[in-house]
């Protein structure tokens, strides 16, 4: 998350793109109002990006593999999957491997949607905020 500070410089440096472009009459606003986009907030975690992300190249991933590609704990990755099957973005398939249990994980298509929402509003921030050449 970022710092008070840092907000405030990429708030202040977004006011200043808007001015360069208004002076060339193009619009920096987009069409609901706001200059910040609406970010999903259950992809936006940092986690749960890579989790989407990962899933979004992939036809799916056992639980090990997800696990051993974000770096992260047994519990981060089981708590964030959670909520992010609960969404309907994810979807979780328990088997046996023989006698040893896998959970497989593979993006459903709401999921899908979900993340193109979400980099869609991201490429449009970025955009809004880079300086003209």
């Amino acid at each position: 998350m970022p710092t008070n500070r840092a907000l405030v410089t990429d708030v202040a440096r977004l006011g200043r793109r808007a001015d360069t472009v208004r002076r060339r009459g193009e619009s920096v606003v987009p069409a609901n109002g706001n200059l910040l986009p609406d970010l999903d907030p259950l992809i936006h975690e940092r986690l749960r990006l890579g989790i989407v992300s990962a899933l979004a190249v992939t036809d799916s991933l056992s639980f090990p593999e997800l696990r051993g590609l974000l770096g992260t704990t047994d519990g981060n990755l089981s708590v964030h999957a959670r909520r992010l099957e609960e969404a309907g973005y994810v979807r979780c398939t328990k088997s046996f491997d023989g006698r040893v249990p896998r959970t497989d994980f593979d993006l459903t298509e709401r999921g899908r949607l979900a993340l193109e929402g979400y980099l869609a509003a991201m490429e449009g921030l970025i955009a809004r905020t880079r300086r003209p050449e």
